[in-house]
């Protein structure tokens, strides 16, 4: 039987790597992207002898009916592999940005992350047989003033992850939550026009996708690439909330626009 993945947000960025790295395990990739010219550059991109492999299929994921649709078309394909990767950020104080964007953003991060999860998953349960990879990120550790939806969508997807993870333990499917740091892709462009004062411990879409998606293959739960990530992780642990929200607002001051 031919096993088949699927990667939302698949057409550039990480999710673009997250494809490169199924198709050299032999997968079918099924590429869901609501950049409809993005999405259609992939198979050129893509080793020709890959081509056959890649379907793709725009969708818009803030649409309330879209992950439904997405698994009518798709339940009768053996899903081995689900990596929820699309997302986006939003800068600006929370009485100033637009509530249409960030509602989209709830849909994306939260509703569609736990729709696709949950409609995908028992197919895996009773093939004994799954891997998910759901994108968090470092945010998901403590508050974000001036990305204050950002940081609460991806907190709920941590938590999430970690929840059912555990439910999950030997049924043959394991979720992964990756929660990188600072990387190298469009994301930071569209939250930031402008250089960046606080420049270091950046990582590119390559080497996260990599870390990441080792992690997911051995059924690790949490996955922080980089030392320094990981104590950042921490953070709040060892300096009271109110000093550590306060330093997540300094950084965030620093690196967008104000």
């Amino acid at each position: 039987m031919e096993k088949f993945s699927i990667v939302t947000g698949g057409a550039n960025g990480l999710g673009f790597e997250f494809v490169k790295l199924l198709l050299i395990d032999k997968y079918n990739v099924v590429v869901i992207d609501n950049d409809k010219k993005e999405l259609n550059n992939i198979k050129s991109k893509i080793n020709f002898k890959h081509n056959k492999k890649i379907i793709l299929m725009h969708k818009d994921l803030s649409k309330p009916d879209s992950s439904i649709e997405i698994f009518k078309k798709l339940k009768n394909k053996n899903i081995e592999v689900l990596i929820n990767n699309a997302g986006f950020g939003l800068f600006g104080k929370f009485k100033e940005t637009n509530l249409e964007i960030e509602r989209n953003m709830i849909m994306v991060h939260v509703m569609c992350t736990t729709e696709m999860t949950k409609l995908f998953l028992n197919n895996m349960i009773k093939n004994k047989k799954g891997r998910i990879l759901n994108m968090a990120s470092l945010a998901a550790f403590q508050p974000g003033p001036l990305m204050s939806i950002y940081y609460a969508t991806k907190a709920f997807i941590l938590h999430f992850s970690e929840s059912i993870a555990n439910e999950l333990k030997g049924s043959g499917v394991s979720v992964t939550v990756l929660c990188p740091g600072q990387t190298r892709t469009n994301f930071q462009k569209k939250v930031s026009n402008k250089e960046k004062k606080i420049n270091f411990n950046f990582s590119t879409a390559e080497e996260v996708a990599k870390y990441g998606y080792e992690a997911m293959m051995i059924g690790k739960t949490i996955a922080i690439p980089g030392i320094i990530n990981k104590i950042l992780s921490t953070i709040h642990r060892f300096i009271p909330r109110s000093l550590a929200t306060k330093l997540m607002r300094k950084i965030q001051e620093k690196n967008r626009n104000s």
